[in-house]
């Protein structure tokens, strides 16, 4: 099983291990165009105003533009300690037990812009660089990713993928074969709406119940059943789909 979660805007800063080499991340076949994007974003830091206009970032945001132009040379840690806020607050990788965080890295992925998607062991740079960007002189990042990404995480993969990405990130590699979540607020007359302020964190328990899980959920009623036991409320919508409610 490979769960696949969202990246942050948020990072953490520093590391303690070598800088970026390409050639030692997972999903080799995506190294040409991860090579790409990385040059692309370093050149673009030495023209602050092209950076902010690009990549979205307000004049207080040089420290964006900084890591950056640092991509080649700033310290590394694995993926799984780089990404912070909401929904990794709920995985809470902090409290697992060594195995537990062995089974992290065997179960869990992350999209990503820059590098179209890593393994939680994956050791990468702090970066600024969302799905929806555009950088000067290349394509969108939708039209770099989607011929190859999704091919390469189903390769990655071993069984089953839950698919936990946002939309924006789904569309650089669509998995249509992939189990997915959404959460929902069910109200006291019983409608349902969306979610988004509890969004990451409820698909942060979710992610973190089918990491420590014994469990090998094959379909979409294994990761319901995993859920239920970690406390979460969910149906099954369809084949491919998990609702969870909040």
């Amino acid at each position: 099983m490979l769960v696949l979660l969202p990246p942050s805007e948020t990072k953490s800063d520093g590391g303690s291990d070598s800088p970026l080499d390409l050639a030692d991340l997972s999903m080799p076949q995506l190294t040409e165009t991860r090579e790409t994007l990385v040059r692309s974003l370093v050149n673009l830091a030495s023209d602050f105003d092209a950076s902010c206009e690009a990549l979205g970032l307000g004049p207080t945001q040089a420290d964006e533009i900084e890591r950056n132009a640092k991509l080649w040379v700033a310290p590394t840690c694995p993926a799984l300690e780089r990404y912070t806020g909401v929904l990794f607050d709920a995985l809470d990788i902090r409290s697992f037990t060594k195995v537990q965080k062995s089974k992290a890295y065997a179960r869990l992925g992350i999209g990503s812009a820059l590098f179209g998607a890593v393994r939680a062991r994956d050791r990468i740079p702090a970066y600024r660089l969302s799905g929806g960007s555009k950088l000067p002189g290349l394509g969108t990042l939708r039209s770099m990713w989607k011929p190859q990404l999704a091919n390469a995480i189903e390769q990655e993969a071993e069984g089953l993928i839950v698919d936990l990405r946002s939309g924006t990130y789904q569309q650089l590699g669509p998995i249509p074969d992939a189990v997915t979540a959404t959460v929902l607020t069910e109200k006291a007359d019983g409608s349902r709406s969306v979610v988004s302020h509890f969004n990451k964190h409820h698909k942060g328990l979710l992610a973190r119940a089918l990491t420590i899980t014994r469990a090998e959920p094959t379909d979409v009623r294994g990761v319901a059943r995993v859920a239920s036991k970690a406390g979460l409320r969910v149906e099954v919508a369809s084949e491919r789909e998990l609702v969870i409610l909040t």
